[in-house]
């Protein structure tokens, strides 16, 4: 029979946490509160499992200061209200949890999330790249300056259909221009109109998983490259 100690069962309910969580946000672009309150008591209940009950506190309260900064994060946007809640009970939940014996803080579930979540402007580069290489005209009709064109190529393209995706552009006069703004993914309308650029509006649960996933496997991958360095 496979005996858990306490800190595997507080990675599991994690996992299963975000796994629920990256699920419904990937069908729906919308979490409900009811699942950080389910796993929030979780978290409190597994405290008196604790076999120090004051050390435990200690780890949580002091992997609880993420709690400001992401908070921050969703207020300009960066984020939702849904990722910000999750990162917070799942500091409760599992505080700076790994199977490695890498440096591990508050932070670094934020951190490696934040290094996957580029992952798709690199890919949406790449996609441009290649249709402009086809000699496709991806920026017909736009008055706009290469620089501008170029960086927008990392934001997101053109789509026939966008669904839970925001607008990049906009007309003026006859011809169009590229609204490239920070849309909050809380209050910002989706776009519908096709052949539109747009930029997806990517279920962030996916990276903060995957940004746990990293943890413990790997740690803090930023300050483990530093400490290769």
């Amino acid at each position: 029979m496979i005996e858990l100690d306490i800190s595997q069962i507080r990675i599991l309910f994690a996992l299963v946490m975000l796994g629920s969580a990256t699920i419904i946000d990937i069908r729906k672009r919308e979490i409900s509160d009811l699942l950080w309150i389910i796993f929030g008591v979780i978290s409190v209940i597994l405290l008196f499992f604790e076999p120090n009950l004051i050390e435990a506190l200690f780890g949580v309260g002091f992997s609880l200061i993420v709690a400001p900064l992401v908070l921050v994060l969703w207020r300009f946007g960066l984020f939702g209200g849904a990722d910000a809640l999750g990162l917070i009970v799942l500091s409760a939940l599992a505080p700076m949890a790994t199977l490695s014996d890498s440096i591990v803080s508050p932070f670094s579930i934020v951190v490696n999330s934040a290094l996957l979540s580029v992952t798709p402007m690199i890919v949406y580069f790449i996609r441009n790249s290649v249709l402009i290489l086809r000699k496709d005209n991806i920026f017909q009709d736009f008055d706009e300056t290469k620089s501008k064109k170029v960086f927008a190529m990392f934001l997101g393209y053109k789509s026939k259909n966008p669904k839970f995706s925001f607008s990049l552009e906009k007309q003026v006069g006859n011809k169009k221009r590229l609204n490239i703004t920070l849309h909050h993914s809380d209050t910002a309308e989706y776009c519908t109109t096709p052949n539109t650029w747009v930029t997806p509006g990517l279920p962030f649960m996916i990276f903060i998983l995957g940004g746990f996933i990293l943890q413990l496997l790997f740690g803090d991958v930023i300050l483990g490259l530093i400490g290769i360095v």
